[in-house]
């Protein structure tokens, strides 16, 4: 069963600097510690990736998924779903980027169902786990490179 989680967080950077750093998949191994290695495997006529592979430590295990992005909202938000993982049935989420005062409203909804049998308890603690791991480096990224 699929576990839904919605979560945000204020970033001290403009909005158009979050996204940029949410955009860059090539660097998220320089600062998401979990991603071990990431590929674009295709781009869209803007040059973003619109399909991308990546290799990721957790639940004790190497995970390997492949995401279909949308930049429809963009660039105040782009959404993504699941294409193929070796341990994922499902990995469908959006990132939003909101004005807030001098800085962002960085928004992250996550759906996530893996296929390694886990305990319920354990894939909402996981899906929680995640986003909030995502959220507070890219928070720091995207802070860090607006000094």
């Amino acid at each position: 069963m699929a576990e839904e989680a919605h979560e945000h967080i204020t970033v001290t950077a403009t909005p158009e600097r979050c996204y940029s750093v949410a955009v860059d998949f090539d660097r998220y191994p320089d600062w998401a510690r979990d991603v071990k290695q990431v590929e674009v495997l295709e781009r869209d006529a803007d040059g973003r990736g619109s399909r991308v592979e990546y290799r990721v430590a957790g639940l004790g295990q190497s995970i390997r998924y492949v995401l279909a992005y949308d930049y429809a909202e963009a660039p105040a938000g782009f959404s993504w779903t699941l294409v193929e993982s070796d341990k994922l049935r499902r990995l469908d989420g959006r990132y939003g980027f909101e004005p807030d005062g001098t800085g962002t409203r960085l928004t992250y909804d996550l759906t996530i169902d893996v296929s390694i049998p886990l305990p319920g308890l354990i894939k909402r603690q996981a899906a929680r786990m995640i986003m909030g791991t995502a959220l507070k480096e890219l928070k720091h990224e995207a802070e860090r490179a607006a000094v």
